[in-house]
């Protein structure tokens, strides 16, 4: 219910518009009730409707490669990504180092919570790309493995 206050011709009116249909409103004007045709066809508005895009994982790896290596390819090679944006704290390995899969490679603050990240592959670490104190995005490249 919308209230106005008037004045015409020197007269206070107070219109309360308690239904709006089409174009028939069903208004009060100081206290005696009225239907009203309006002029012109009043049109609705509608809520628009949000799309949103499909949302993907960053991952190294195209969806159309194999997840599992084939017998004949070399193991442990590949790239550690940062899985979201924040901040080096420490990188706890070297270049050289031997790593498990489960090692802690890094710890990264993000949100202002420390986020571990370890090695989801064996091999060697052939380069460190960041260090201590160096901001990263989601998906830029930490350290390679090989």
């Amino acid at each position: 219910m919308r209230k106005f206050k008037f004045k015409i011709q020197g007269s206070q009116y107070d219109v309360n518009i308690l239904n709006l249909e089409d174009n028939i409103a069903e208004v009060e004007v100081n206290g005696t009730k009225y239907e009203v045709e309006v002029d012109k066809q009043l049109k609705t508005t509608k809520t628009p409707t949000l799309v949103r895009s499909k949302v993907e994982p960053s991952t190294e790896h195209d969806k159309t490669t194999a997840k599992t290596a084939s017998p004949s390819e070399r193991k442990g090679t590949g790239n550690i990504k940062s899985p979201l944006p924040g901040t080096i704290i420490s990188v706890h390995v070297k270049e050289g180092d031997n790593i498990k899969i489960g090692d802690k490679l890094i710890t990264l603050e993000a949100m202002k919570m420390e986020n571990n990240v370890s090695a989801d592959k064996e091999g060697t670490i052939l380069s460190i790309k960041v260090k201590p104190g160096d901001s990263v995005m989601e998906g830029d490249l930490l350290i390679q493995i090989g």
